[in-house]
């Protein structure tokens, strides 16, 4: 059973949220909701998810579950609904980086290797894309030319990870780099997704299909986006809009 659960952005500006507990551990929870607009409220208030940092949590939780409320316990991940990740704050971008309660200080780890990576201006850019979207779609009509196009660019002239001026985005629509309609290929040389090269990782986070062979292994498949179609078959189909991505079995 995976433990990590489905990860979600839950929307908290204004909504009411429980929190029991006090010392550090639950001042950082404090902070946490506050950061995201939540009104904190106590035990006896109506909520629909709570955070319990407490010394002895059983109790709390006994009484907060019997009323259907989604729970997070603090150093409890045995008793946790949901856990909290480790953030990276872009804002409107947010990277969070979660373990399923194994580790929080690992978590924290790799948000501060990450950290240094991500641009100061990388919510500067998503929100000129969220004002350009009429633009995007008068430009390209079609949902997936316009899907591609979008991924070409930030493989490219729009790179989130570099640092990208105001007008980069009306530059682009203006004078766009037409994505190829192409069929990649990758050959395994190991079943372990963590031997994919960069590159064989980046086309298949951006084919708009996977063709694949019978025994590729499923974790090597989810690499790709979760919308991207699979095709089970013994040669690469040609002929198709946008990427293709062809696994091949391993060497």
């Amino acid at each position: 059973m995976k433990r990590s659960g489905l990860p979600v952005f839950l929307r908290l500006d204004g909504r009411p949220v429980i929190l029991v507990g006090d010392g550090a551990m639950a001042e950082a929870k404090r902070r946490l909701l506050e950061r995201a607009g939540a009104v904190i409220v106590g035990e006896a208030d109506n909520a629909s998810i709570a955070l319990v940092a407490c010394e002895d949590p059983e109790p709390v939780v006994a009484r907060l579950r019997e009323r259907g409320l989604l729970l997070n316990v603090a150093d409890r991940p045995d008793l946790c609904d949901f856990t909290l990740p480790a953030i990276v704050e872009r804002d409107p971008v947010t990277i969070a980086i979660g373990t399923g309660g194994a580790s929080a200080g690992l978590a924290a780890a790799l948000r501060q290797r990450i950290e240094p990576l991500i641009p100061a201006r990388l919510g500067a850019l998503a929100d000129v894309l969220a004002g350009a979207r009429d633009a995007m779609r008068t430009r390209w009509p079609d949902g997936g030319d316009r899907r591609r196009a979008l991924g070409a660019a930030l493989a490219g002239p729009l790179d989130p990870l570099q640092e990208q001026d105001d007008d980069a985005v009306a530059r682009w629509i203006a004078d766009p780099q037409a994505p190829n309609d192409r069929v990649e290929t990758i050959r395994l040389t190991s079943t372990d997704p963590d031997d994919l090269t960069l590159r064989a990782a980046r086309l298949l986070a951006q084919a708009d299909r996977v063709s694949h062979r019978a025994d590729v292994p499923a974790a090597i498949l989810d690499r790709a986006r979760a919308d991207a179609d699979r095709m089970m078959c013994e040669t690469p189909p040609t002929g198709l809009p946008g990427l293709t991505v062809d696994v091949s079995t391993v060497r």
